[in-house]
């Protein structure tokens, strides 16, 4: 099952990576008008761009909180010294980005909003990369890098739910804990049926919707209702692996990475929002998840991955710093203006792809060429 889990993960981000490519081509293409134009095109009530991010990713989100829930109570994370070494790190990894980006966005309050941009690890990148080397990396490696990213987006989810959220309707907030309530209640009966969970499901994301809570929260709600007794958990989850991997994320990157680079487009790379963003990731993420791991084996609270050297962790330590699919979901929430967006699109891929390319370099160097498996 785990292994299962690494794979798909894997081939998605891959796919992810390539549709990231092409909307930047796109973006920066003859097509770009169009490819703009579609995504601010309305139907039913929403953008093309808000069904997307606010209607597909609740799938996205619905997964993330399936994986959460499977790994806490019988997975990676079921005992907390399995859950030192990651916690710990992913901490780390989230602190110390937001404080260099604080650093360098004190003076700004607008711009300040962005502070979690690059708090974020994108699993589905993280452990594409990882696969590119084949499996002679350490499986410890990637257990700990899924359970840190599964972590970090528990914490992000906690965030977005926190200081993302504004113009509350209590009346729809509070039909949408009844809903919530009525599927702890299905739970507490023993009720099993996969769409005695997805229809309340829907009502709840159209009830979070119009709460003034992101929509996507919705899915992690649900998430936390749907029993593991029965498999049922487990059937949602296969069932959401791959169309989320190959056609959620893909179309979420399609949508949201496009961005103009000619002069002024680079030019916003000294933005306070995409310097933030890009140091963050890539200078934060490293020095926030080594620096976690590393006091938390010398206080004794966990031990190294097995098979795994410091040089090798580091090394997936600086891959933390891709932070595509959540950091970009982040500064969407954040900002309102489309040159913030831009600023963060552009610091958000600068520093995941500093991070991929480092960490792939690093974590390559310290495994023996013999090891390798050949190329074909």
């Amino acid at each position: 099952m785990f292994q299962r889990f690494i794979q798909s993960e894997a081939a998605g981000g891959i796919v992810l990576m390539a549709s990231a490519a092409l909307a930047l081509i796109v973006a920066n293409s003859p097509l770009a008008s169009g490819y703009f134009s579609v995504l601010a095109a309305y139907a039913g009530g929403l953008s093309v761009l808000h069904w997307i991010n606010d209607a597909l990713m609740a799938l996205f989100f619905l997964l993330v909180g399936l994986e959460i829930k499977r790994e806490l109570v019988v997975g990676e994370l079921a005992t907390w010294p399995s859950r030192a070494l990651p916690g710990f790190a992913a901490l780390g990894g989230m602190i110390v980005p937001a404080l260099i980006y604080t650093a360098l966005n004190a003076g700004s309050g607008e711009t300040l909003r962005g502070w979690a941009i690059p708090t974020a690890t994108d699993i589905a990148f993280s452990l594409g990369v990882l696969a590119l080397l084949g499996p002679r990396v350490p499986t410890s490696l990637k257990v700990f890098l899924t359970a840190l990213a599964i972590l970090d987006d528990l914490g992000a989810v906690v965030v977005i739910a926190l200081f993302y959220t504004a113009g509350l309707s209590m009346f729809m907030l509070g039909l949408a804990g009844l809903v919530a309530v009525g599927l702890v209640l299905l739970n507490a009966t023993g009720v099993r049926a996969l769409w005695a969970y997805l229809l309340p499901g829907a009502l709840l994301w159209f009830l979070v919707l119009k709460s003034g809570v992101h929509p996507t929260i919705a899915g992690v709600v649900l998430a936390a209702t749907v029993p593991i007794a029965g498999g049922t958990l487990e059937r949602l989850e296969h069932l959401l692996q791959r169309l989320v991997a190959l056609v959620v994320l893909p179309l979420f990157g399609f949508a949201n990475a496009g961005v103009a680079l000619g002069a002024a487009g680079l030019a916003a790379l000294g933005h306070p929002v995409a310097l933030g963003a890009a140091l963050g990731l890539f200078a934060g993420k490293q020095i926030g998840v080594f620096g976690g791991a590393w006091l938390t084996v010398r206080a004794g609270l966990a031990a190294r991955p097995a098979c795994a050297k410091w040089r090798q962790l580091y090394a997936v330590a600086v891959l933390c710093g891709i932070g595509f699919t959540m950091s970009l979901f982040i500064g969407l929430l954040a900002f309102n203006s489309d040159a913030f967006h831009d600023a963060t699109k552009i610091g958000v891929l600068a520093g995941s792809l500093a991070s991929a390319i480092v960490g792939y370099m690093l974590l390559r160097a310290s495994i023996k060429p013999a090891t390798l498996s050949p190329t074909r």
